[in-house]
């Protein structure tokens, strides 16, 4: 586990009781909001939620469709959150670079406001690659900055304490997917939220 990882372990771990009445929580159901009406779910898909926190990405989605769940998630008590609340679904404590998943096992694959705290996004885009069954699609809602707050920002992330990596632009985002192997990459942008999804 690296520096980033730990931060981020420790600070959401700390924040697992009580996180959606928390003034992150209440901020990031806006992405939540955002993913719902983006993703299109057939009956009895498997959807994987990385970085999935205490689960309630994956329990908003549960309530309109019918798939089958799992998360990942570096922090375990977040996990234990995401177990609770979602009884019939599968969870695992681990980062976004190794998932105890079998190859082209993922029709879905979602992050929600997670993306920055990804030490190496390369990585997790080549894994969610692994996963992703052809066809699959992968949603990411993700923080967005115009360019001049986007720099800003970045320079004082290191001095932040939940394992903050880098605020990303939508072509960065686009250009590690497609690197990846992923195709017909779509972006919009919502405010302060980017949605950057595509397809294996």
């Amino acid at each position: 586990m690296n520096w980033f990882e730990a931060r981020s372990k420790k600070a959401y771990n700390e924040l697992a009781d009580g996180y959606d009445a928390s003034f992150e929580g209440e901020y990031t159901a806006q992405f939540k909001a955002l993913l719902l009406n983006e993703i299109r779910v057939h009956p009895n898909v498997n959807i994987l939620d990385i970085a999935c926190g205490n689960g309630r990405l994956l329990n908003m989605l549960a309530k309109q469709n019918r798939f089958n769940g799992y998360g990942v998630d570096i922090a375990d008590q977040m996990i234990e959150h995401a177990k609770q609340l979602n009884s019939d679904m599968d969870f695992y404590v681990g980062n976004c670079e190794r998932i105890p998943l079998p190859d082209q096992s993922m029709d879905i694959i979602t992050v929600c406001a997670a993306y920055h705290h990804f030490p190496h996004v390369n990585l997790f885009a080549s894994e969610s690659f692994r996963l992703m069954k052809t066809g699959g699609r992968i949603y990411i809602a993700e923080v967005y900055y115009p360019s001049a707050i986007r720099l800003l920002s970045n320079l004082l992330l290191p001095f932040l304490s939940k394992g903050d990596v880098k605020i990303y632009s939508p072509s960065e985002i686009v250009s590690t997917l497609r690197k990846a192997g992923f195709q017909d990459v779509k972006c919009s942008i919502y405010g302060h939220i980017q949605i950057v999804s595509a397809q294996k």
